[in-house]
């Protein structure tokens, strides 16, 4: 967003608060800004529903809805700059939240992985799609939409960057963006968009290109970074101490702090003048802004409550953001674009397995996280969009071209929840092929042959981290003889230091779970939500452990209450629903503080379980 387009936002923001009610009551009419939001809500609110009936991508339906509101559809809108100012905020709210859940000590776990597969992964991208426009052309396809100097060069960087916007969005619905797989998507999307930066600050001078504007940009990154990290460390704590208690103010601070943050970065350039009397084109734009506003306050106590209040306000205008992206989607010039726009899909979808997913291979990350993360990274970024935007203006690119960008676009968007539901089978119906080309599972660490194990514990999550920690406490001579189960081969030497055999296995796979060991084991637990295992769910490991091991006994997690009778008739022993266990422990509180003993019982469970920030777990 532009510093224009901002002030325009907020300028009507203050037009319309300080307007006589009486006169818009008056005129019959609402105000444009307002009537053209109620009409594109409305529609992608209906479509939405249907859509969802159809399980079909609710993305589809907000698309949908733009085009259908938009200037080749019926022309709802009559301002499209309206949708396009408030989609713009929503993007801003976005790379916020990310900025708030920005981790640098668990990027910096990812070590090798992230740096070595961040620095190489867009050149190497790009020299992809550079050849891919060239095996176009030497096939006679692409006619004059791909004829000039800089095409291949710009459909590189169209399928060197992946989609910020949609890929965090399904991680933080899905609630795995603090996996292994969500760390090393967000740390890899921060360097594309850093790449992408260095990108936009030298195409003006792509005939003769310039070191001086990207090493600007970059300074006046760091410089807003500095900034807003030292007024984050010593203001900042301070001013939300004081509205603690009052959560709604809290959201408002915690939004303001970012637009603090956001104007400096685009309004760097008059400090830097007022101060030193030249121009230094140190501005920063809004969304690496937001980013840098999030990142600064993510170990604020009070982060968790932001991301929650701001979560719902960023809902509504990602809305907005999908409908302004459908109506700015052109009429296509005939079937020639279309053909490009496909075959410019499969060209980024082929940069995933052929690029990405042999980088993370050999960079260390295991075979399942590295085609997951490839194919979770399968589509068109927007700063691709941006880029393409750019190059018309420049002359670089045509607008036919620009066009089949924007569908390509649209096509990988579209392709997205469903890659993003299927990526786990897909690897899976891929495993033999890969297995034969060279790309191997892991092994399972050599550990002393077992008679049996007194526990086994399938899948290693939140729950069984927290489990671990218990028994390392209370029970620490069950370690030597407790079994773990799991394909995330990043925590296995953290597992093994505490005592348990870490074997690397696929619960979907009843193979794999009897190749582990599981049909040694005594009590067998499955403590993994259904909304999380991917390709299998409680039950069907459940028939799968009773008929590789019929007298274990077995354990297993539901979530919803009906399943704990279908978990039952497949041969589980016991059924927890963690809303019961937690309602239970609620109501042990609940009658401790009516009987004013509240301070007394929490003594008791710290000294039990210990302070919940003292403790030490895997996750």
């Amino acid at each position: 967003m532009t510093g224009r387009s901002l002030g325009r936002l907020l300028g009507v923001g203050g037009v319309l608060a300080i307007s006589p009610a009486s006169v818009l009551a008056a005129s019959g009419a609402l105000p444009s800004l307002v009537q053209d939001i109620g009409v594109c809500v409305l529609l992608a609110g209906t479509l939405a529903i249907a859509c969802v009936k159809l399980r079909i991508p609710v993305i589809a339906a907000f698309l949908i809805a733009g085009i259908v509101v938009g200037p080749i559809g019926a022309g709802l809108v009559t301002d499209p700059g309206n949708i396009e100012t408030i989609s713009e905020l929503g993007l801003i709210l976005l790379l916020y939240l990310i900025g708030l859940e920005i981790d640098i000590r668990k990027l910096r776990a990812s070590g090798r992985i992230l740096i070595v597969s961040g620095l190489l992964q867009y050149p190497l991208c790009t020299l992809f799609g550079f050849l891919f426009v060239k095996l176009l052309l030497w096939l006679g396809l692409g006619g004059e939409v791909l004829s000039g100097t800089y095409v291949p060069l710009y459909i590189g960087f169209i399928m060197a960057a992946s989609s910020t916007l949609l890929v965090v969005k399904l991680f933080q619905e899905t609630f795995q963006l603090d996996t292994e797989v969500g760390r090393i998507v967000l740390g890899l999307l921060i360097f594309q968009d850093i790449w992408a930066i260095g990108v936009i600050a030298i195409q003006p001078n792509f005939s003769a290109p310039e070191l001086s504007p990207i090493l600007l940009s970059f300074a006046g990154i760091g410089l807003l970074a500095f900034i807003a990290g030292q007024f984050a460390k010593y203001v900042i704590p301070i001013g939300f101490k004081w509205v603690a208690k009052k959560p709604e103010v809290i959201f408002v601070a915690s939004i303001a702090w970012c637009f603090i943050v956001v104007l400096t970065g685009i309004y760097l350039d008059l400090f830097t003048e007022w101060l030193f009397k030249f121009n230094l084109h140190l501005s920063v734009g809004p969304a690496m802004g937001a980013l840098i506003a999030g990142a600064t306050i993510a170990n604020l106590p009070y982060s968790t409550e932001i991301v929650g209040k701001v979560g719902v306000v960023k809902d509504f205008f990602i809305t907005l953001f999908f409908v302004g992206l459908g109506m700015s989607i052109p009429m296509p010039n005939g079937l020639d674009v279309l053909l490009l726009a496909v075959l410019f899909a499969v060209g980024s979808l082929l940069a995933r397995f052929l690029i990405f997913f042999p980088l993370f291979y050999f960079t260390g990350l295991d075979r399942r996280n590295s085609m997951v993360t490839s194919v979770r990274l399968a589509q068109i970024s927007e700063f691709s969009l941006v880029i393409g935007f750019i190059g018309v203006q420049l002359g670089h690119i045509s607008a036919e071209l620009n066009s089949a960008i924007i569908f390509a676009f649209v096509i990988t968007a579209l392709l997205t929840p469903i890659l993003f539901q299927q990526a786990d089978n897909l690897h899976d119906r891929l495993s033999g092929l890969l297995e034969k080309i060279g790309f191997k599972a892991p092994t399972t660490r050599e550990t002393a042959d077992q008679e049996s194990y007194s526990l086994v514990l399938l899948g290693f999550h939140r729950i069984t981290s927290s489990l671990l920690y218990e028994l390392e406490r209370h029970h620490p001579e069950l370690l030597e003889k407790t079994l773990i189960v799991d394909f995330n081969v990043n925590i296995h030497q953290k597992i093994a230091a505490h005592g348990p055999v870490v074997k690397y296995g696929d619960l979907s796979n009843p193979e794999t779970l009897l190749h582990t060991g599981v049909d040694k084991g005594k009590i067998i637990v499955s403590t993994i939500p259904d909304d999380v295992l991917k390709g299998t769910t409680n039950e069907k490991i459940v028939e799968a452990v009773r008929h590789i091991n019929p007298d274990a006994i077995i354990i297993a997690h539901a979530i919803e209450l009906a399943e704990s009778k279908k978990l039952y008739e497949a041969g589980c022993d016991y059924v927890f629903l963690q809303r019961i266990e937690a309602a239970s422990a609620i109501e042990t509180v609940i009658e401790k503080a009516l009987s004013g003993e509240i301070s007394d019982h929490r003594a008791e469970i710290e000294t039990l379980y210990g302070e919940w920030d003292t403790r030490r777990e895997i996750m």
